[in-house]
């Protein structure tokens, strides 16, 4: 882990993996619930690959600290109970996708259903979510050319992530389905429905 300034009240820590994002991301979040060290901490955000902190007083301080801590991993199963989506599986590039990793479009639903994705962090729209749990075997490239425009609650896929646009916009990601849910709603307590650190099932439209 490197931690860097990035301000008079913010700390920058440098991970090397998404594994250790989330679950050191975990630990400043029970630590700041508890009281523990984090006092004057406004906001933990995630990322690709680093965590920033605002709103911290002394960030070489806390930097001192935090690399003295043991960061357990994040166990598959920690957190509350996944958030379920339901999903039509009519996405364009659904066959495509279901050639590459060599099986039928059938057969999709059940892979993807199969898997606990987590929130790793959010990002290009308000409201999209990128979600981590795909195994190495099944990640995919980008399109070589990207969408003008992606309809809002396409499903998608694209290197070790997946995620839901949650309104229509640009972009390059493999589409394999489509769902009603609501992924941002500023009337809503959350706004969000996916926020760093939840788990999140795509259950088969209709399915028991």
């Amino acid at each position: 882990m490197r931690a860097l300034e990035a301000g008079a009240e913010a700390l920058l820590l440098e991970l090397d993996s998404a594994e250790e994002v989330a679950a050191l991301h975990a630990e400043l979040l029970r630590r700041r619930d508890a009281g523990d060290e984090l006092g004057g901490v406004r906001e933990i955000v995630p990322a690709a690959r680093t965590v920033l902190l605002d709103g911290v007083r002394e960030p070489r301080a806390l930097a001192a600290r935090i690399a003295r801590w043991r960061v357990p991993p994040l166990a598959p199963a920690d957190g509350p109970p996944p958030v379920t989506v339901a999903v039509r599986y009519d996405g364009p590039d659904l066959a495509e996708v279901a050639a590459l990793w060599e099986v039928s479009p059938g057969e999709v639903p059940g892979i993807v259903g199969s898997i606990t994705f987590r929130v790793a962090f959010c990002g290009f729209a308000p409201g999209f979510g990128y979600l981590t749990g795909l195994p190495a075997r099944l990640q995919l490239p980008r399109r070589a050319t990207p969408r003008t425009a992606v309809p809002a609650g396409s499903l998608a896929l694209a290197g070790e992530y997946a995620g839901v646009y949650p309104r229509s916009s640009p972009g390059g990601w493999q589409l394999i389905g489509s769902t009603d849910a609501v992924l941002w709603d500023p009337a809503r307590e959350p706004a969000a429905l996916f926020a760093p650190g939840v788990r999140v099932r795509f259950a088969e439209e209709g399915s028991a």
